[in-house]
């Protein structure tokens, strides 16, 4: 509707209609408007009324549990289907004798009011008139989103900026749920004693999320797996320090977030735009792919990570620049303030050797543009 010729190359930031880029040039050929998205939606609109006539329904809601209005496609000439037994599904459901319907007519109840962002809200109260909020509390993997709620309140209630750093502290022990830390505002820190699940740090936005293992842990941190897949999604802002392993698809569509972990599985950095990653350990396969933006960093001493790097989009350096690499190096020693990292302070023990075992992931657009801006252009 928008005027996508299907060119599949959403990834490569070469959208030849100006649709899926961010590059000024090729987003100028941009011709869409929002009434051809209406006129499209209005279409589907008429052609639905028109199936549903001829099924004789006149609502949505009408039709939701009507199995008797199906019938199973004809399916003996594919060998794949032709043994499949569908009367399962074409059997009206049994309706429970407390429901009055086969659709929603109740409001639902998602357990907010016993959200432990409701404690959080009540106890970061005193950042919001200039004072620090400093709090230690249990955490376990039920408790998903943590933050989320928490951020909302504060960008209604301090505005855009949010709040300086260092503003709210907390502290939990445990297993962190689903989204820990996402969306989080500025100038808010969650911290983590124990490990977390997946989507740690989902649309970071200027926090500040700190995970490392028990202290009184026996194995090493940097030999296993301390939080789940998917983190970093889509963050913007902020810095998360993880001390151990992240999963797959570690930091996909970051575009402003700072990390510093000790090893991630396939995929990492995935569609990644903008920030800054810095990887202490091996990678899986596919790193890189779709990356259009932003930096890696992967301490690689085996030099295995040339052939699990997805090279489409980037290209590998090490890291000579002087500036570089104190940028780098400033960004493990965060990591060792504030997660205790033995591995961070065996490398910055010896950085100039460390150093050197470096390689740098840096999208070949981004990198011609670093280079048009420093050369003032």
């Amino acid at each position: 509707a928008l005027g996508c010729i299907m060119m599949r190359k959403c990834h490569l930031n070469t959208c030849p209609v100006g649709i899926a880029t961010q590059d000024p040039e090729l987003r100028r050929k941009f011709a869409g408007t929002p009434e051809q998205v209406i006129d499209y939606f209005f279409m589907v609109a008429r052609d639905l009324r028109r199936i549903m006539a001829g099924l004789g329904f006149r609502t949505v809601n009408e039709m939701i549990g009507r199995v008797d209005a199906l019938r199973a496609a004809p399916r003996a000439s594919h060998w794949k289907a032709k043994d499949v037994d569908v009367a399962a599904l074409l059997a009206p459901a049994p309706a429970p004798e407390d429901c009055l319907g086969v659709y929603r007519i109740h409001e639902q109840d998602h357990g907010l009011a016993g959200a432990l962002d409701g404690e959080l809200i009540r106890l970061a109260g005193p950042a919001l008139r200039g004072e620090r909020v400093r709090c230690e509390l249990p955490i376990d993997n039920t408790r998903r989103v943590v933050g989320g709620m928490l951020s909302n309140h504060i960008v209604r209630e301090a505005g855009p900026e949010m709040l300086p750093d260092g503003a709210v502290h907390f502290r939990f022990t445990g297993s962190a749920g689903q989204s820990f830390g996402a969306w989080l505002a500025r100038g808010v820190t969650l911290e983590v004693e124990g490990d977390a699940n997946d989507y740690v740090g989902k649309g970071l936005s200027g926090g500040r999320i700190v995970i490392y293992p028990p202290r009184a842990a026996p194995f090493r941190a940097e030999e296993n797996v301390l939080v789940g897949n998917v983190v970093l999604y889509g963050a913007t802002s902020g810095e998360c320090f993880i001390r151990g392993v992240a999963a797959e698809r570690f930091c996909v569509r970051n575009s402003g977030a700072d990390a510093v972990v000790e090893g991630v599985g396939d995929h990492g950095c995935e569609y990644m735009t903008g920030g800054r990653v810095v990887v202490l350990g091996e990678t899986g396969v596919n790193f890189a792919a779709g990356m259009s933006g932003g930096i890696a960093y992967v301490w690689d001493p085996a030099g295995r990570f040339p052939g699990r790097c997805n090279l489409e989009m980037v290209e590998l350096e090490g890291l000579e620049d002087v500036a570089e690499r104190r940028e780098v190096r400033t960004l493990i020693e965060r990591h060792l303030e504030h997660t205790g990292s033995e591995l961070a302070g065996r490398l910055l023990a010896d950085w100039d050797a460390a150093a050197e075992d470096f390689v740098k992931v840096l999208p070949t657009d981004y990198k011609r543009v670093l280079r048009a801006l420093s050369e003032g252009g």
